[in-house]
C-alpha cells in the first residue's frame, strides 16, 4: 500500500523540502528535484528514506532545517524526486519506509537543534526486523525435576544420569545430562594429580568409607554403615562391602572377601594408617597389627601403608569410594544390610564394570580380565583368626585367658608376655623376639593347663595321687576317699586330704576302723570319721621291756666309758 511522506505535503512557511539522494547499482539516474515521480526497482519494490524534522515540537517553523535522506538501493531504479509526495510500492503492494526523526528529543533546544541523518541501505533483504532460529531444546529438559531433585540430594551428573536411565527410560548419553547439570549447578575446577601405573596383578588399595543408612536390626533404627572398598591399581576393578562396625578381624575378613571375590589376591596391598591395619605408623618400619600381617602373609601379601596424611598414594582406591558415596548410595535408605548390598553388587556389575574409565579409556570388565590371570592364587583353607594381647606371669607360673590358667616357662613369673588365642590353642610368646614359648589347648573357664618341666618342685599332689595314696593307707580308707570323690568332685579333695591327716595323728587301723563304720551307717563324709576318732577311748601306752630294738644295758655302759677313756 502506498505510503506519503509528511514532508513533501505539509511543507510550513520557509522550511526547505529534503535532499533525497538515491544511488541505484544497475538502474537508471532519474531522480530531480521537484519531478514528483518515484521510480520502482526491477521487482516493482521501492525503498524511501524521508526525515521530516519539521514535525518536532516546539521547533522553529523559520529556522529550523530538514533532515538529508540518503538512500542506496542496489538493484534498484533512482528515481526519487523531491517534493513529489509519492511513495512507489513494492511488487506486493507493500513499501518499506524508514523514517528517521531527531527533532522529537524531548528537551532540544527549538534553535539550535538539528535533525538526525538517516541512512537506509536495501540490498534485497530488509534488516529491521531480524528473526533468529531458537536453539534446540535437550533432551534433558523434560527431566529437568528429576534431575534438580538429583543435585538437591547431591549426586552427580553420573548417578543422574544412571537413574534416567533406569527409571526414566531415558535414551540421551551422559554428556547430554552432564552438560545441562552444569547449567544448573556450575562447573568446579580441580587440581591435577600424578597418575601411579602399576603392573598386572601387582598391587591393590584398601579404604573405608561413609556407607549408606540402614536400619538396625537390633535397634530398629536407620545406622550410617561404614563402606569397605578394595581396588586393583592396574584395571580399577573395585569390590565394595558394606559392615555396621570394624575391628581388627573384620578388617581382616573383609580383605579375604575381597580376594575371594576376585579370584585371587595382589602381592602388595597399600592402606592408610587405621588402627586396624597399623599400631604404629611409620614410613619406614611401621607395627601392622599381628593378625593383620598374619593374614596377609597367609595370603602372601604384603601390607605397604602409606605416609601420614598422604591419601594421594592411594588415589584409586579413594577415587573408588567417592564414585561408589556419589553415584550409587548418595541420599539413599535400606531396610537391611542384605538389601543394601544386594544394590550395590548389582551396580557394581551394572555400571562400574562396565565403563569406560576415565583414565584408562578402556573398559574396567575388560582390563579385569586381563589382570585376573596374574592374580596370585588362594590358599585351600582360610586364614583361623585369634585375638591377641599381653599378660603378666602370676606367681603360680601362669597366665589368665578368659577365666583359665596356662603354665609359662620357668623365669618369667612377673614378667610380661604376648598371648595368641583362639578357639582351639592358647600361644605365649617372647613380645621381644616373638619366639613360641609355650602352646596349650583351651581349658575351661577355671582350668588350669600346665606342661610337667613347667610344674614347682612343692607342687601339691593332683587329685588321682590322693586317691592312690588314700588306697595305700587302708582299703576302707580308700573306698571312702573314692566315695567323696564322686559324690563332690574337685571340692572333695581337701576332705580326702583331711582323712589322710587323721591317718597321720591317729594311726591308719584306727582311721580304717572309722570309715569302715562310716561306710556301714552310709555316712561317706569326712566329720563323721573325725566324730568318730574323738569319741572313741585312747588305748593305754604300755612300755615293752624286752624288744629287738632295745639293747642290753651292759652295752650302753661299755660304749660310755670307751668314750671318756679316749679323752
Amino acid at each position: 500500500m502506498p505510503v506519503t511522506a509528511a514532508g513533501a505535503d505539509s511543507q510550513l512557511p520557509g522550511a526547505k523540502p529534503a535532499i533525497a539522494v538515491t544511488t541505484d547499482f544497475g538502474g537508471e539516474l532519474a531522480t530531480e528535484a521537484g519531478s514528483g515521480e518515484t521510480p520502482a526497482d526491477a521487482d516493482g519494490a521501492a525503498v524511501t528514506a524521508v526525515t521530516d524534522s519539521a514535525n518536532e515540537v516546539g521547533a522553529d517553523p523559520v529556522d529550523a532545517k530538514p533532515a538529508i535522506a540518503v538512500t542506496t538501493d542496489f538493484g534498484g531504479e533512482l528515481a526519487t524526486e523531491a517534493g513529489s509526495g509519492e511513495t512507489p510500492a513494492d511488487a506486493d503492494g507493500a513499501a518499506v519506509t524508514a523514517v528517521t526523526d531527531s527533532a522529537n528529543e524531548v528537551g532540544a533546544d527549538p534553535v539550535d537543534a538539528k535533525p538526525a541523518i538517516g541512512v537506509t541501505t536495501d540490498s534485497g533483504v530488509v534488516f529491521a526486523e531480524q528473526t533468529v532460529s531458537p536453539t534446540s531444546a535437550s533432551a534433558c529438559a523434560v527431566h529437568r525435576d528429576d534431575i534438580e531433585l538429583g543435585l538437591s540430594r547431591g549426586r552427580n551428573a553420573m548417578a543422574i544420569w544412571q537413574d534416567l536411565v533406569d527409571t526414566r527410560g531415558f535414551t540421551g548419553g551422559y554428556q547430554s545430562v552432564k552438560r545441562f547439570v552444569r547449567k544448573l549447578a556450575g562447573g568446579s575446577s580441580k587440581e591435577a594429580c600424578a597418575v601411579i601405573e602399576t603392573t598386572v596383578g601387582e598391587e591393590a588399595q584398601v579404604d573405608y568409607g561413609t556407607g549408606p543408612m540402614v536400619r538396625d536390626p537390633h535397634t530398629g533404627k536407620y545406622r550410617r554403615m561404614r563402606l569397605f572398598v578394595l581396588t586393583l591399581g592396574y584395571s580399577r576393578k573395585s569390590v565394595r562391602l558394606l559392615v555396621f562396625q570394624s575391628s581388627t578381624q573384620t578388617w581382616a575378613e573383609l580383605h579375604e572377601k575381597a580376594f575371594r571375590r576376585l579370584g585371587g589376591c595382589t602381592r602388595v596391598v597399600v592402606l592408610d594408617n587405621l588402627r586396624e591395619g597399623v599400631l604404629k605408623p611409620d614410613i619406614y618400619d611401621p607395627t601392622i597389627n599381628p593378625v593383620y600381617a598374619d593374614m596377609l602373609r597367609h595370603y602372601g601379601v604384603v601390607a605397604m601403608p602409606c605416609r601420614v596424611r598422604d591419601p594421594d598414594r592411594k588415589g584409586k582406591v579413594e577415587s573408588g569410594v567417592g564414585h561408589a558415596q556419589k553415584t550409587p548410595l548418595k541420599g539413599m535408605r535400606f531396610e537391611s544390610q542384605q538389601e543394601a548390598q544386594a544394590y550395590l553388587d548389582d551396580w557394581e556389575a551394572h555400571w562400574a564394570d562396565t565403563r569406560i574409565h576415565g583414565t584408562t579409556k578402556r573398559q574396567v570388565a575388560a582390563m579385569f580380565a586381563e589382570e585376573r590371570p596374574a592374580l596370585l592364587p588362594l590358599p585351600i583353607e582360610p586364614f583361623r583368626y585369634y585375638q591377641f594381647g599381653e599378660r603378666t606371669v602370676h606367681l603360680d607360673g601362669c597366665v589368665e585367658v578368659e577365666a583359665a590358667y596356662y603354665g609359662a616357662p620357668p623365669g618369667w613369673i612377673g614378667r610380661r608376655v604376648s598371648v595368641q588365642w583362639d578357639v582351639r590353642h592358647v600361644r605365649l610368646l617372647n613380645p621381644t623376639t616373638g619366639q613360641l614359648l609355650r602352646e596349650h589347648l583351651r581349658q575351661a573357664r577355671g582350668g588350669h593347663r600346665i606342661q610337667d618341666q613347667d610344674r614347682p618342685k612343692h607342687t601339691p599332689l593332683g587329685t588321682q595321687q590322693l586317691l592312690s595314696r588314700a588306697d595305700h593307707a587302708g582299703g576302707q580308707i580308700g573306698v571312702l576317699c573314692r566315695g567323696l570323690h564322686r559324690e563332690y568332685g574337685e571340692a572333695a579333695v581337701r576332705r580326702i586330704l583331711g582323712v589322710l591327716s587323721l591317718a597321720k595323728k591317729h594311726g591308719a587301723a584306727s582311721v580304717d576302723d572309722a570309715c569302715a563304720a562310716a561306710l556301714e551307717v552310709g555316712s561317706c563324709e569326712y566329720r563323721f570319721v573325725r566324730r568318730y576318732l574323738e569319741r572313741q577311748p585312747q588305748l593305754p601306752l604300755s612300755l615293752r621291756q624286752v624288744d629287738p630294738l632295745i639293747r642290753q644295758l651292759t652295752e650302753y655302759r661299755d660304749f660310755i666309758e670307751n668314750k671318756t677313756k679316749g679323752e
